[in-house]
């Protein structure tokens, strides 16, 4: 965009989720150009601009309680050939924080969105852990209370991938022993806190340790928590031959069985195969 007029848009914005010099140059650009940018939270966002030295008209304020308001902003004015950025507290903008609303009246309208990606305290989270990354999840803040707050916790006992949370040090102690509870001492986890900050620490070992580890001290610092993902679970021949005969006694067709039993049980499609003929 630097070579070329600027189209009407809304331009996303990662930015830095603790150390300010990880702001890309490319954001920085955009900060710079925008006609308007929207924000979670002028303080935050105008001290960034100060230590850039950008000067910026008044923002559009996008929180949980103006989000719907400033999307209806936001498309008027790309409507009128503006360009506007969107940014966050920190990171990636609706990434659980305000602004996927915002990207949804944008595209409704026919509008253009893109992005400067960046910062990200998921995937600087996950990279570091030393759990498997190939394959996670991310779960965003957990319910804080309740049947939705159980069942979150309880879909871990047979989760697979490593699974991403965001917490707050007044609650990650009592996350941790909600997890522990659940899916027992010995589950991997790692706590991260105050990412790509002075007193950055990622600390890993398991449930057990981990609430161990912050009895000692009171929490500080924006936590991501790493849970390590479920070992699978073998399942024998005479499972699977019994859950084909189950298939077959229904009027399945061979196909049709194997299909069933490979999505049920997860397992490679050749080895229920193999059953099902008789190998």
């Amino acid at each position: 965009m630097t070579d070329a007029e600027p189209t009407p848009a809304l331009v996303l914005v990662a930015t830095s989720i603790g150390n300010l010099d990880d702001l890309a140059p490319r954001a920085l650009h955009e900060l710079t150009s925008a006609d308007r940018i929207a924000c979670e939270d002028t303080r935050r966002t105008g001290a960034l601009l100060k230590h850039f030295g950008i000067g910026h008209e008044p923002f559009i304020v996008c929180n949980e309680h103006t989000e719907m308001a400033a999307a209806a902003n936001v498309v008027d004015r790309i409507a009128n050939g503006q360009r506007v950025v969107l940014v966050s507290d920190a990171g990636m903008p609706g990434i659980s924080d305000p602004g996927h609303r915002i990207v949804q009246a944008v595209v409704d309208a026919g509008q253009t969105v893109t992005a400067v990606p960046g910062p990200s305290a998921v995937l600087m989270a996950i990279s570091v852990s030393g759990l498997a990354s190939d394959r996670f999840c991310f779960e965003g803040f957990l319910p804080r209370k309740g049947a939705d707050r159980a069942k979150r916790i309880n879909a871990l006992l047979t989760e697979e991938r490593s699974t991403v949370f965001f917490e707050s040090p007044r609650r990650v102690a009592r996350t941790v022993a909600d997890l522990l509870t659940v899916l027992g001492e010995e589950r991997g986890v790692v706590l991260a806190r105050e990412l790509t900050k002075t007193h950055e620490e990622v600390w890993r070992g398991s449930l057990g340790g981990a609430r161990d580890k912050l009895a000692e001290r009171e929490p500080l610092g924006e936590f991501v928590v790493i849970v390590s993902g479920a070992s699978p679970t073998e399942v024998d021949d005479a499972t699977l031959r019994d859950a084909l005969d189950q298939e077959f006694r229904r009027g399945a067709s061979t196909r049709d069985a194997v299909a069933s039993v490979m999505d049920r049980f997860s397992v490679p499609k050749r080895r229920v195969y193999d059953l099902a003929v008789g190998d």
